[in-house]
């Protein structure tokens, strides 16, 4: 694999990694960051000033350590906390580093984990063995930050995207009264059917997960083929070289099968103020079910956009103009709804 302006000895070393554990995933992050944060995207062309970030390893209740990150602006009195929840395979370290400055400039604390298995966080690459465990470490560092003098009283908002938008949902029902709203971008309430095995084999990868759970066995399409519309950016999907790459594990790809499936059956059981953001053309999450969260949430207080012709990454792979719209569809309904708990 070759990269832009990356030498053969940097090159080798990605290709080389084994990034099954997190020390080797963030000796290559290390190495790659600078080069990560140069390439030609909107979100890392744009120039902020005026942004203090914070990079910090914790080990949590279950003793497993995990990368954590902040974004905060430094001339700004803060608006609001927004706590983002990443996508399967992600990080919180590369397209969203883009995404966390430039809600920083408007005035936002941003802060972001990566999950146990995912990112620089300890744990097996791409392994998620329970996903109630994931989401019950996610509410203990974001309850945390939330217990923080510095940050009392101010509103609080989830921000998943894909698989973070299930997070965000499955944290809101553990706590149901002591968020401000949410921002669910492309949120996984459900697969793609195109994107689910047939029921055979299905029910055989399930059965299978019992006893060789880590196996990368599940079928998997090109993510990055499906879910950005911008070749160009496509292309620099390659540059997120701690991603997790490879076919789902069999315990995770069930995981995450049977999260969407309860999340699809708990639609009115969500009550908070919610944003939604859906491409039409997204065939990675079912935009459709975008549609059901929004007719079915009891939220008194809740947007649905869905985008004409958009595909699943809307703030990393669209047109410069479409990722700015979506921007500033996010940006303004945080800057109400900031207001209206304030007051």
């Amino acid at each position: 694999m070759r990269w832009e302006g990356v030498d053969e000895e940097l090159a080798k070393m990605v290709c080389e990694a084994n990034l099954d554990q997190a020390s080797e995933r963030r000796r290559i992050r290390e190495a790659f960051k600078d080069v990560q944060l140069g390439i030609d995207h909107c979100l890392f062309k744009a120039q902020y000033s005026g942004i203090k970030s914070k990079e910090v390893y914790e080990v949590n209740s279950r003793g497993v350590e995990i990368f954590t990150k902040s974004w905060l602006p430094e001339n700004l009195p803060i608006k609001a906390l927004v706590c983002f929840c990443h996508g399967y395979a992600d990080t919180c370290t590369f397209f969203f580093e883009g995404i966390a400055r430039k809600l920083a400039s408007s005035g936002y604390g941003i802060f972001a984990l990566d999950y146990p298995g995912f990112g620089l966080s300890e744990g097996l690459h791409g392994y998620i063995p329970s996903f109630d465990t994931l989401v019950d470490d996610v509410v203990e560092h974001f309850s945390k930050i939330k217990e923080n003098p510095e940050y009392r009283g101010l509103p609080s908002f989830l921000f998943g995207e894909s698989m973070g938008g299930a997070v965000a949902l499955k944290v809101h029902f553990k706590q149901p009264h002591v968020w401000d709203g949410a921002i669910l971008v492309a949120p996984m309430c459900k697969i793609a059917d195109d994107m689910v095995p047939p029921w055979p084999v299905v029910q055989f990868l399930i059965g299978m997960s019992k006893f060789l759970p880590k196996e990368k066995l599940v079928p998997q399409k090109d993510l990055a083929e499906l879910a950005f519309k911008d070749p160009k950016k496509r292309e620099q999907t390659r540059y997120n070289v701690i991603s997790y790459k490879d076919k789902p594990r069999l315990r995770t790809a069930v995981e995450l099968l049977r999260t969407s499936q309860e999340i699809e059956r708990r639609l009115k059981e969500v009550s908070l103020p919610l944003l939604i953001l859906h491409g039409e053309a997204d065939i990675v999450t079912d935009p459709s079910v975008s549609k059901a969260l929004y007719e079915n949430a009891c939220s008194s207080d809740k947007k649905l956009h869905l985008y004409k012709d958009a595909c699943h990454s809307l703030l990393e792979g669209e047109m410069d103009e479409m990722i700015f719209q979506v921007f500033d569809d996010i940006i303004l309904w945080l800057d109400e709804h900031s207001v209206r708990q304030a007051s």
